[in-house]
C-alpha cells in the first residue's frame, strides 16, 4: 500500500502539473483545454481522496492523511472562488486572481504530499534518516 501512495503522489503532482496547463491554454480561447481544465479539478480532488483513504488504511502518519485532504479543501474553495467570481461584474477579475493564487496554493501542498512521502520512506526497517540509509 505504500508503493500505491508514493504512485498515487506522483500521479497527483502529474495531474496539478497538466491542470496549469489546460488553465492557461483554455485562458487563451481553447474551449477544449478549459474544459478538460474544469474536469481535472474533479480528478485532482478524487485523487487526493484516494491518498487519504490509501494512508488511513495503511496506518500511514496523520501528516500523509492531512496533507491529500487539504488539497481537496484548496480544491473545492477553487470551485466557490470560480463561481463567485462569474457573480460578480467588474470585480470578477480580482477574484479570479485569487483562483490563480490558490492554485498555487494547491500545486505547493502537493509537492508536500510527495516530499512527505519520499521523507517517510522506510529503508531497511528503519525510517530514512536512521542510520538504516542506503540499506535495502
Amino acid at each position: 500500500m505504500r508503493r500505491l501512495y508514493a504512485v498515487l503522489a506522483h500521479v497527483l503532482s502529474l495531474a496539478v502539473v497538466a491542470e496549469f496547463f489546460f488553465a492557461a491554454g483554455g485562458a487563451f480561447g481553447d474551449g477544449a483545454l478549459y474544459r478538460a481544465h474544469h474536469t481535472f479539478g474533479y480528478v485532482i480532488s478524487s485523487l487526493a481522496v484516494l491518498l487519504a483513504a490509501v494512508a488511513g488504511v495503511s496506518r500511514m502518519p496523520g501528516r500523509l492523511i492531512r496533507l491529500p485532504l487539504l488539497v481537496v479543501g484548496l480544491v473545492t474553495a477553487q470551485v466557490v472562488i470560480a463561481r463567485v467570481a462569474r457573480s460578480l461584474e467588474d470585480a470578477g477579475a480580482l477574484v479570479f486572481g485569487l483562483h490563480a493564487v490558490n492554485g498555487l496554493a494547491i500545486a505547493v501542498v502537493t509537492g508536500l504530499v510527495v516530499r512527505a512521502r519520499v521523507a517517510g520512506r522506510v529503508v531497511g526497517g528503519s525510517p530514512a534518516g536512521t542510520g538504516a540509509a542506503g540499506t535495502r
